[in-house]
């Protein structure tokens, strides 16, 4: 049982003396595989969660194109995830030995609407703020763009008035669906 893990360890089979905490999580059961799981505190909100409960890192070895950074290492710095990247993964577990079965999964990934292709959800560094002046800009400015249908300006005043934080984030595109 996961019980019995609960505050072990067990050695990361790519990175040499890297020992990674066996921990608990509501969202990992039996029903769903072997009630164990990697943790990739910076690719999903329920491994987030858990390793923000247990004060872990979490940094994101993936970059905005998808590809590997520097900080994951020489073997899979600057290839894509879910191409090569992930062939290179399979390379490196086998050579440490640490492979021990490898089938075809179609992961359910969720999709970008224009390009059809995968997305791959990532941790990025976002500002929030808290004041009356961002809005009261924000709500003035607005009134000077043209929008259409111009019945909408009025609900969007609204809701940026019911607004409480502000993100400040340059992940999105802004004016698009």
């Amino acid at each position: 049982p996961g019980v019995d893990l609960a505050d072990g360890s067990c050695c990361h089979p790519t990175i040499p003396g890297r020992v990674s905490p066996l921990l608990p999580a509501n969202h990992v059961t039996m029903a769903k595989g072997t009630g164990l799981v990697h943790t990739a505190p910076a690719h999903g909100m329920e491994d987030y969660s858990v390793a923000s409960h247990h004060q872990l890192p979490t940094d994101c070895l993936v970059d905005e194109g998808g590809f590997f950074t520097k900080a994951a290492g020489p073997e899979l710095q600057n290839k894509n995830v879910l191409e090569e990247g992930n062939e290179a993964v399979i390379q490196m577990l086998q050579a440490a030995g640490s492979l021990l079965k490898e089938e075809k999964y179609v992961h359910s990934y969720p999709y970008d609407w224009r390009t059809k292709k995968p997305m791959i959800i990532r941790a990025s560094k976002q500002w929030f703020v808290n004041t009356a002046s961002v809005k009261a800009t924000a709500q003035e400015v607005l009134k000077k763009v043209k929008v259409i249908p111009t019945s909408a300006v009025n609900r969007m005043l609204e809701m940026l008035d019911r607004r409480t934080f502000w993100c400040i984030s340059r992940q999105r595109c802004w004016g698009v669906p």
